[in-house]
């Protein structure tokens, strides 16, 4: 993929709301096939899309950018030999190193690229709007919506809902809410009608675990507020939640992907040199005593066959 593939692909997975890595050359000592400026794209899957090095390299910039992705929190990359740098290397930069047989190296920065908050505000008064457009400032991609508009597909389980039809169909809309298991779902009511709204569908059999995950009312407690005040406490509610790591928002896949938990990347670690290699064909195999351990080059294999007692701690991971 060419650079401008690399460009296009960052713009569809934007759009589909998915969270990846992007990956970039800042500096390279050659020999290596990489080049200053060459970039990637990693998804939280561990597959990679585009170029920043060969068999050396790659293995260790999806592993770290599988853990940027999760941390949300870039980082700069020193590949290469601890031998090549000695002690000049900057405060902050993350050295991994390499066994390389071309002896070359890198420093890669791998920035992450997470979705924006999903919200959908079903309703039409005066708080709606504030709310949405409160949410707007915030960089959320924001929808606001009327009742009959909230349909199947409006919300999954990586949206935020908010329901506020002022009793016009709040239990429908509940209900046809619950079902997505969005992230969070509110009801915009005082608390004795949220009770009984809830408590009307138990009654019709909503499954109490959907009903559980209910706010009603939704936003923090204020008191007796205004309609602009109640967009802010709720709007305050999401935020604290999301600081907190307490809504549960699953990464998004693309359709027709197999689910992360299939297509998570396995990693060994060569047991000569250390390096992070793919436990597949290509880090050329070797069984011993019931073990299999990988290697970055046919050297390092070599040197294990040689010796295999002198590295036989270095199990794979």
């Amino acid at each position: 993929m060419n650079a401008l593939g690399v460009l296009e692909r960052i713009g569809d997975l934007a759009r589909s709301g998915q969270a990846f890595a992007m990956a970039t050359v800042v500096w390279r000592q050659g020999p290596s096939s990489s080049k200053q400026g060459s970039r990637a794209i990693i998804t939280s899957d561990g597959q990679m899309h585009g170029w920043i090095g060969g068999a050396c390299a790659e293995p260790v910039v999806i592993r770290e950018a599988k853990q940027v992705i999760a941390d949300g929190t870039a980082r700069l990359l020193l590949l290469g030999s601890p031998d090549q740098f000695g002690t000049a290397i900057p405060e902050g930069m993350t050295v991994v190193p390499i066994s390389c047989q071309s002896e070359g190296a890198l420093q890669v920065y791998i920035e992450p690229v997470l979705p924006s908050p999903h919200l959908v505000i079903v309703g039409s008064s005066p708080m709606t709007h504030t709310l949405a457009e409160l949410a707007r400032a915030l960089g959320w991609h924001t929808e606001l919506i009327g009742a009959p508009d909230f349909t199947a597909g409006r919300a999954d389980e990586r949206s935020m809902v908010i329901i506020a039809t002022q009793g016009h169909s709040d239990e429908d809309m509940i209900e046809r809410a619950a079902g997505m298991r969005p992230a969070y779902l509110g009801l915009v009511a005082s608390r004795r009608r949220g009770e009984a709204v809830l408590g009307y569908l138990a009654e019709r059999g909503v499954p109490q675990d959907q009903l559980d995950r209910v706010h009603a009312p939704a936003g923090l407690d204020l008191g007796r507020t205004t309609h602009e005040e109640m967009a802010v406490a709720i709007l305050a509610e999401l935020v604290q939640l999301r600081a907190s790591g307490a809504l549960d928002v699953p990464a998004p896949r693309e359709p027709g992907s197999v689910p992360r938990t299939e297509l998570t990347l396995a990693e060994a670690t060569d047991p000569v040199c250390g390096m992070t290699v793919t436990p597949d064909a290509s880090g050329l195999p070797l069984g011993h005593d019931g073990v299999t351990y990988y290697f970055c080059c046919a050297g390092c294999r070599r040197t294990f066959e040689e010796n295999p007692g002198a590295y036989i701690k270095a199990v794979l991971r």
